[in-house]
């Protein structure tokens, strides 16, 4: 009997500790996806809730609790109805939360001038004083325990009391100091509060944006979302709130950023108030706090617009459309890539690729317009939609299978092809080419129009088309934080986060949702300029936010790691080979985390395979090489460097593809270590380059990464950043394979030739480039000992721009004859380029400035296989040439299907043609200038031209001198000799309209001759 009573006791103990956890507000668990309706219904507003209501609270029974300031009562009514049940008055003022326990009983905030907190007891309708305070409660929380914790905003602490103890004034410090500040103990006006079940006390940290944990008896305080996080993954803007699902998932209220967002596993995004501040149903304007419903809805004070509302819980998840996985941190891919389609399949020039997660894949032909559907296993293509559209540089499907395409460069607009009556519709009207296209999860469609610097969106949604709203970009092009240049590929995150691949900034920039200045988060002006971008064309986030990028220019794709980027494809140079890509321009994954790329250039799409074993988590496997740098070491020139360092090249060879880390320690402060594909040249150092890095923090030790393959050469070659710095080192590697290490015998020195001058007011000047204002120049004469590469790098104050000439140069002509030019590759104002010199010609080195009329000393620094010959030699000033400023024109005329044809290039005929006959009245440089809306060539002879050998007598050739559509010429003409100037066009067939523009020291008449259409006739 004893022994069943004793059972009795225990579930009697159990039950009543089940009733005392028993919660009185909603904490719903939702699936890892959760979506709200972006609109949210008015469900009170000011004659109910007051003028900038501040608390809400919705209980388990779904009755909804509300605290009207301005007539200091408590709003009461059932989610069921419209008008309030019940309104209860107080002598409490300027409530800012409230707090209702299971049994009814509510606790308000009374401490604004009162100094209190007041309990309503539901049994008896009265308020009893339940707590002392000197400061309002911005939060107010009872716990499991029955204790009442109040976040005191005025004086940065959380007290609590226990409300079995009955001493009223028996408050305790759960949080804070008391001073503001900034610490882990400390708070800076603490608004929102949040108790757990575990007594885990959450509390918004306002003035610090950040939310702080204090586990129970703890008084250092955890940062777990906003400034100063162990995981920033997002920045918040006065926090007001903190509430905890059941899975203990964080929703916080932001005032500042007028939005609600939620953690999740790979991070916070944005849920509602996802638009910028605002009174639309999907804005809100200065949000205080939240509650749940029993079915998940969400309920949000919308304190400056004077309003509850509602947000319903669309959908328990999100599916999205596309492949978004999750890699471990040595995840690598195959090099070699394998073509999934030709130029038979996807035309000439693909721009476009899209893989959903069924392997589905989508591209655009733009040779016949047509979209092109596959799946990954099939050769052949299962669909081909054809129809209107132009240009299709983008595409975007979601997950029922429509398929937005982008239809902008001719037609202004983009359509959307509709997977079941397989019609097409316009979706967006644009005034650009969309470069990218995006749709995010809430059904916002995303444009970046290239040519006009913005990326555009509308919720897909609204009925009207023409609501295009500005995302990013201020339609100028620049680079500026809030501008872009040339946008191109794009992706939105969950949290509503926008990247853009900045395609002529060289770099990819992040707008936060409803900002309008970006971050560089990669390229040029990034914070950390870990990765150099050039012409980056489309971006992709991986499952934890990890960013992959193509970049175009540079033929590969690369992807960010915890602390750098690294080369995934693509990083054996720009090719045709299926290790190379030439000029990428957007990429995808497959559901089985491969890379499809489209291969712009090579008229491809390529898929490299993920190596599955890469992500082995087995022990590493350690090998050890130790060497030194001594003074009979080789020496050579690190790419953009003037001083020579000792250097050795080890061939190191790998058994397993995978994940490598070379970690190099050194006696040596500035050590340095390259690893290059294939081979190594000392006189071609930036060749074959796989990854690099150094010793930035002279700690004598720093880490190098690479993905090494098997069955490739590869060369490790460890310098120092300073000359002349000799020492020991050691290097231990570790990946999935044991590496051999042989060191390179006889490598070669590089020798080094300095040659010093200065360019002053007295040198000679000319017009570089097609340049409007003349710039001085020095001009010295080369002579190799030793044929090879040759690698020539300035030094000085000065902005210099580098030119070098074979045979020959030409001062008045500074476009003939170039060998290669340079000005600012090493990105310090400086020009270097390396290139082949031989023994039997002679070079002609052109040093001048970047701007104009700018003087000053500079040095070259010329490394290679021996010493070279320098010597400075005058060329007479161009004193008599005209400046480039061309007057109004004096010769117009139109070329017309009436016009003589010959062939231009010995190899295509019917060029349209015009001969000009020029009167020289004074012997002098003049400048001659087209202006056409056609792609004009000009030809300059002298004496005659013969139509039937158009390189007879042929003086000077010019077509797009200054990039554009029209032709410059600057010749030294004289009086007396008959010239001619012919007209045509780049490509045959081609009509219109042309001017010829002249300047110089006098006039040139120009007269159409008429005499060679005669001839070609007769002939």
């Amino acid at each position: 009997m004893m022994g069943n009573m004793s059972v009795f006791i225990i579930i009697l103990l159990i039950i009543l500790k089940n009733e005392t956890l028993a919660l009185s507000f909603n904490q719903p668990k939702f699936s890892p996806t959760p979506i709200w309706n972006s609109n949210g219904i008015t469900f009170a507003n000011q004659s109910i809730v007051g003028e900038e209501p501040c608390a809400i609270f919705v209980n388990t029974n779904n009755t909804i609790y509300a605290a009207n300031q301005e007539n200091n009562s408590i709003v009461i009514w059932h989610e069921e109805s419209v008008n309030p049940t019940n309104i209860i008055f107080g002598n409490f003022t300027r409530s800012t939360s409230l707090f209702v326990t299971s049994n009814g009983d509510i606790y308000i905030d009374d401490g604004a001038e009162n100094g209190r907190v007041q309990r309503w007891i539901a049994e008896t309708g009265i308020f009893v004083k339940v707590m002392n305070i000197n400061s309002s409660c911005y939060g107010l929380f009872v716990d499991i325990n029955d204790t009442l914790y109040c976040s005191m905003y005025d004086h940065h602490q959380v007290l609590k009391r226990s409300l079995n103890d009955a001493v009223i004034n028996s408050n305790h410090v759960a949080a804070g100091t008391g001073s503001g500040g900034s610490e882990s103990n400390q708070l800076y006006y603490p608004t929102g509060i949040f108790v757990d079940v575990n007594l885990d006390l959450y509390v918004a940290d306002y003035r610090n944006d950040r939310v702080q944990l204090f586990q129970p008896g703890e008084l250092n305080g955890i940062t777990v979302a906003g400034s100063q996080s162990l995981n920033p993954t997002i920045s918040l803007h006065r926090p007001t709130g903190a509430i905890l699902d059941a899975e203990k998932y964080l929703f916080i209220v932001e005032l500042l950023n007028h939005r609600i967002v939620r953690s999740d596993l790979s991070g916070f995004r944005c849920l509602v108030g996802c638009y910028g501040d605002g009174s639309q149903s999907n804005q809100l304007n200065e949000p205080s706090s939240l509650s749940f419903d029993h079915s998940g809805n969400m309920f949000v004070i919308d304190t400056l617009n004077s309003r509850i509302q509602k947000f319903l819980l669309m959908k328990d998840s999100f599916v999205l459309s596309f492949n978004q996985p999750k890699f471990c941190s040595t995840a690598t891919w195959n090099s070699n890539g394998i073509t999934l389609a030709n130029q038979s399949i996807v035309g000439q020039y693909p721009t476009v690729i899209f893989v959903n997660t069924n392997n589905t894949i989508y591209a655009a032909n733009q040779e016949n317009n047509t979209i092109v559907i596959w799946q990954e296993e099939s050769a052949t293509p299962t669909k081909i939609i054809h129809n209107n559209f132009t240009g299709s540089d983008s595409l975007f499907v979601t997950s029922n299978g429509d398929i937005y395409i982008n239809d902008g460069y001719k037609n202004g607009q983009v359509q959307k092809w509709i997977a079941e009556t397989s019609t097409f519709v316009t979706v967006m009207n644009v005034n650009s080419l969309c470069a990218g296209l995006f749709v995010d999860i809430y059904d916002t469609l995303y444009c970046s129009m290239r040519d006009h610097h913005q990326v555009v969106k509308r919720p897909l949604n609204d009925a009207v088309t023409n609501s295009n709203l500005v995302a990013a970009g201020t339609g100028i092009t620049g680079s500026s934080s809030n501008q872009l240049d040339s946008p191109c590929g794009i992706f939105v995150d969950v949290n509503l986060d926008l990247y853009v691949a900045d395609y002529r900034n060289d770099r990819v920039q992040l707008f936060q949702s409803e900002k309008s200045n970006g971050i560089t988060v990669a390229g040029h002006g990034s914070r950390s300029p870990i990765i150099t971008l050039l012409r980056p064309s489309a971006i992709i986030l991986d499952a934890e936010k990890y960013l992959f990028i193509l970049d175009s220019s540079n033929s590969r794709i690369v992807g960010s790691g915890l602390n750098d980027f690294r080369c995934i494809v693509g990083c054996h140079g720009s090719g045709s080979q299926s290790n190379q890509l030439n000029f990428p321009f957007s990429f995808s994954f497959n559901r089985y985390r491969d890379i499809i790329v489209a291969d712009f250039l090579n008229h491809r799409i390529q898929k490299f395979q993920l190596f599955k074993e890469s992500c082995d988590n087995s022990s590493p496997i350690k090998s050890v090489y130790l060497s030194s740098l001594t003074p009979n070491t080789s020496i050579y020139f690190q790419d953009c460097s003037a001083f020579g360092s000792y250097y050795e090249a080890i061939q190191t060879d790998v058994t397993i593809t995978g994940y490598y880390t070379f970690q190099v320690n050194s006696e040596m402060k500035s050590m340095y270590a390259y690893i290059y594909t294939n081979n190594f040249n000392p006189f071609k150092v930036s060749k074959n380059v796989l990854n690099h890095t150094g010793d930035s923090r002279n700690q004598g030790q720093f880490k190098l990464t690479a993905v090494l393959e098997a069955n490739m050469k590869y060369v490790f070659v460890m310098t120092t950043s300073s000359p002349n710095i000799t020492g020991n080192v050691s290097i231990q590697v570790f990946g999935p394979s044991y590496i051999g290490f042989n060191l390179i015998m006889n490598t070669s020195s590089v020798v080094q030739t300095i040659y010093a001058s200065e360019l002053t007011k007295k040198s000679s000047q000319y017009w570089r480039d097609c340049t409007s204002s003349k710039s001085y120049y020095e001009a010295i004469q080369v002579n190799a000992h030793r044929s090879g590469l040759y690698t020539f790098v300035s030094k000085s104050n000065m902005n210099t721009y580098g030119s070098i000439y074979k045979d020959y140069f030409n001062p008045s002509n500074p476009l003939g004859n170039r060998y290669s030019h340079d000005n600012n590759s090493c990105n310090q104002k400086e020009f270097r380029f390396t290139v082949a010199l031989e023994i039997s010609i002679i070079y002609i080195l052109v040093v001048t400035t970047f701007t104009s009329d700018t003087v000053g000393e500079f040095s070259i620094f010329i490394s290679g296989p021996n010493n070279v010959d320098l010597k400075n030699i005058n060329y007479p000033p161009v004193t008599q040439k005209p400046p480039a400023l061309f007057q109004q024109p004096n010769y117009s005329s139109e070329l017309t299907t009436n016009s003589q044809t010959y062939s231009r290039d010995c190899q295509k005929s019917n060029y349209y043609y015009e001969t000009i006959r020029m009167n020289v009245m004074k012997n002098g440089y003049y400048g001659l200038k087209s202006a056409s809306s056609i792609n004009t060539f000009g030809d300059i002879y002298k004496d005659d031209f013969n139509p039937m050998d158009p390189f007879e007598n042929l003086l000077i050739q010019d077509y797009q001198s200054c990039a554009d559509k029209d032709f410059t010429f600057i010749a030294n003409l004289h009086t007396g000799t008959k010239y001619i100037l012919v007209v045509t066009t780049l490509s045959p067939n081609i009509t219109g309209n042309f001017s010829i523009l002249t300047t110089g020291i006098n006039t040139i008449i120009l007269n159409r001759y008429g005499k060679y259409f005669i001839l070609f006739v007769n002939h």
